[in-house]
């Protein structure tokens, strides 16, 4: 008997090996170590075959080198889950399987549930501390409180003790770590009462406990507005799938979502709740990825490769802003997070519910087409009501001059109007929330004198202005280059250096000397800057988002990191600056993800009790589709992008693959785009678009070209590339560059 193991490689295809007569038969889904040419590769096994069967000559079998596993660490449900994945995004199934599972598993490393838990040593009192050391003394106090038995490190840690402190004091021969094998979670119970429900939210409620309680496939899409109460209805529908002994995934779009996630889920049940992304070790990954198999977690709250996660007894999908761009994936596997929990829902017969506020068409389409079931949540519970939007036209209204210490007066880039409105609701006692989607101090540094830019050397973009306390640099958002700001133009020589444009440390700068200076303003306020710079280091936004709690008048300035489900209470005046620039893009896509991001920012405002106003600064405010969105709310708009959608025959009306090609030279990359055309099968019924040049054609010093291929069957998109794409990965032209495809690509 030989096994066909699945290897880690870019091959479309499994490798037939032979099972030594002194080792053990490796069992399907088990990892296995083989030599693979000069390198030693773990693969999993995913079926037997016999030496007649195989198409390797017996003197060429080659033997496993050892079994690595005494059962299968992937169940049948998940290599079903890997085969569909391998034939959707056309992946070879072993990368397929190496981008399913955690770092340590794939690197061969034993699984196990031990756990380190840390105790006080029974000698040890509190005169063993010197006077001064008051956090360790503190960080002691909060394991003592545990007795003699002392406590897991996941528990202590979640409670607020810090890794380093617990090294120092077990140096100090104050502490022990002990290993203890993992329990199994007591039955989840109610830590705090459900709240009352509007008849909206019963409806949904009842709705996804039916479809539980059947046991079957259900599809739902939980539109409700900003505010509307999402989350308690995950929460009440939640309540029964865990009182049953099962599982939850809960779904979210980006990492800094997930501690605020788990506090809301954690004062409602007493459960073991795991979290799991990026940000997290390879050995808490590992750890998550084994009490998610093992039935150890009950509510696992990820992002999105948390849906590629093995369940022990999974009962409840839900997706949280499921319309987020940030669940497809951009790289290497090309999967969909939310088309993925829909098709794990089908797998083990179970609800999977996408929550928004702002659908996308895609799922609009699906609910017309009756693969996904609607439920409305119209209105905000409580006193709250939704914000009112109101558009400001930049163009009759001078924007703000603000004078600086010297006396010379510079542009603040907000209108007056909007600088009133600011200081009213700051006056009010309230916050105001200023988004805008551009980091860094300004996007281009600019030669007054004779027009030169300081551009990016590898790629085809501008330099980015960086101003801090500490240093002043010049840096590329698509490949990280960085350089220092030069004093004179490198071409002319000239001293007019000057930043063009605003990004939200500049605009912090400019609200800080009108809101928090004291030589202008009677009463300072502070400015809160919310973007990757800002919350780069560990636990950095965790402290932000608190600090916002406090409820204090604050003025926030954000990028897209605060239209995400945030819950800020206090926030009563949110302004959107220019926000609308993505109405004019050449991106079919764009309207719809600028309005999608719009409504979510403008949700920020008013959902305490307090009414909350949106301000949208434009220089376009007879622009139809905003008109159109202010007026008439995100779903008249969407239907409306829908019906034209529909009439130029675009996706969802149509079904996409976008090939990219990235070499040294443009040339190349064209050529080998036109090859491809040229091996597609005749007739293949699809509409192709290109090659052509990539958005940015030149990126990191390569360079970058795509081809577009619509389909109006998706079975036929399917067919076509089933044959034709290993075809184009095996071209002459194609040697030397990286080709890629992605399905159902969100942005082009």
């Amino acid at each position: 008997m030989l096994v066909q193991v699945a290897l880690p490689v870019p091959l479309y295809r499994v490798f037939d090996y032979s099972v030594p007569s002194d080792t053990p038969q490796p069992l399907i889904g088990s990892r296995v170590e083989v030599s693979f040419g000069r390198q030693t590769l773990i693969g999993i096994v995913v079926a037997y075959t016999s030496q007649t069967a195989s198409d390797v000559p017996i003197s060429k079998l080659k033997p496993i080198n050892k079994c690595l596993d005494n059962a299968p660490i992937l169940g049948t449900t998940m290599l079903t889950l890997a085969q569909w994945l391998a034939r959707y995004y056309h992946y070879p199934l072993g990368d397929v399987l190496s981008v399913m599972l955690p770092t340590l598993v794939r690197q061969g490393k034993p699984l196990d549930l031990l756990i380190t838990h840390w105790r006080i040593l029974p000698h040890v009192t509190d005169d063993d501390f010197r006077a001064n050391a008051l956090k360790q003394k503190q960080q002691f106090n909060m394991l003592k409180l545990h007795g003699s038995r002392g406590a897991s490190e996941d528990v202590l840690l979640l409670e607020g003790m810090q890794r380093p402190f617990l090294k120092t004091l077990e140096d100090k021969g104050l502490i022990e770590r002990y290993i203890e094998p993992k329990a199994l979670p007591k039955p989840v119970s109610l830590a705090k009462m459900p709240l009352d429900l509007n008849d909206e939210q019963k409806i949904a409620v009842e709705a996804i406990i039916s479809a539980y309680t059947a046991q079957e496939y259900t599809g739902f899409l939980l539109n409700g507005i900003t505010g509307s109460g999402k989350t308690e209805v995950y929460l009440q529908a939640m309540q029964v799938v865990l009182e049953a002994g099962m599982q939850v995934l809960i779904l979210v779009p980006e990492i800094g979502l997930t501690p605020q996630t788990r506090a809301r889920f954690a004062s409602r049940f007493a459960a073991q709740i795991v979290l799991l992304h990026s940000g997290m070790t390879n050995t808490y990954r590992m750890q998550g990825w084994q009490d998610c198999r093992t039935g150890h977690a009950q509510i696992i709250i990820g992002t999105r490769s948390a849906v590629l996660y093995p369940f022990a007894n999974l009962g409840l999908i839900i997706v949280d802003e499921a319309h987020d761009n940030s669940y497809k994936q951009q790289d290497t596997l090309r999967y969909h997070a939310s088309d993925v929990a829909l098709y794990r829902g089908y797998q083990h017969k179970i609800p999977v519910v996408l929550g928004t506020a702002t659908p996308t068409l895609e799922h609009l389409k699906l609910v017309d087409d009756g693969k996904l079931i609607e439920y409305q949540l119209r209105t905000r519970p409580g006193l709250a009501k939704p914000a009112t939007m109101q558009l400001i036209d930049a163009r009759l209204q001078p924007t703000h001059q603000q004078a600086q210490d010297d006396g010379e007066r510079f542009d603040t880039g907000l209108t007056d109007a909007l600088i009133s409105a600011i200081k009213q609701t700051l006056e009010a006692g309230d916050q105001v929330l200023i988004f805008l989607n551009r980091r860094g101090y300004a996007p281009v540094l600019l030669c007054e004198a004779c027009g030169w830019q300081a551009d990016c050397p590898r790629c085809d973009a501008h330099l980015t202005v960086h101003y801090n306390r500490h240093s002043s640099y010049l840096k590329c958002h698509h490949c990280d280059w960085q350089a220092y700001i030069p004093t004179t133009c490198p071409d002319c020589a000239s001293l007019n250096l000057d930043a063009k444009g605003m990004g939200t440390t500049r605009l912090s700068d400019n609200l800080h000397a009108i809101f928090a200076n004291p030589q202008t303003s009677k009463d300072i306020y502070p400015i809160i800057q919310i973007d990757r710079d800002t919350t780069r280091r560990k636990d950095s936004w965790e402290k932000i988002y608190q600090r916002i709690n406090e409820g204090k008048p604050a003025i926030l300035v954000g990028t897209q990191m605060v239209a995400k489900g945030h819950h800020f209470p206090n926030v009563t005046l949110v302004c959107l600056p220019n926000a609308d620039r993505g109405f004019l893009s050449a991106d079919f896509r764009s309207p719809e993800h600028t309005a999608q991001l719009m409504i979510q920012v403008a949700g920020r405002a008013g959902r305490g009790d307090k009414p909350g106003r949106v301000l949208i600064q434009t220089l376009q405010p007879d622009n139809a589709l905003l008109l159109k969105l202010v007026k008439d709310g995100y779903l008249s708009f969407a239907r409306t992008l829908l019906q034209e959608r529909k009439m130029m025959g675009l996706p969802p009306f149509s079904h996409a693959a976008l090939v990219r090609c990235e070499g040294k030279t443009l040339a190349a990359t064209t050529q080998a785009l036109n090859d491809a055309v040229a091996n597609l099968p005749k007739p293949h019924h699809l509409a192709v678009l290109g090659p052509i040049d990539a958005p940015m054609s030149k990126k990191n010093s390569r360079y970058h070209s795509q081809l577009l291929l619509l389909a109006k069957d998706r079975q036929q998109l399917h067919r076509v590339l089933q044959a034709w794409w290993q075809l184009v990965l095996a071209m002459p032209s194609a040697k030397y560059l990286k080709l890629t495809l992605d399905i159902d690509p969100v942005g082009w």
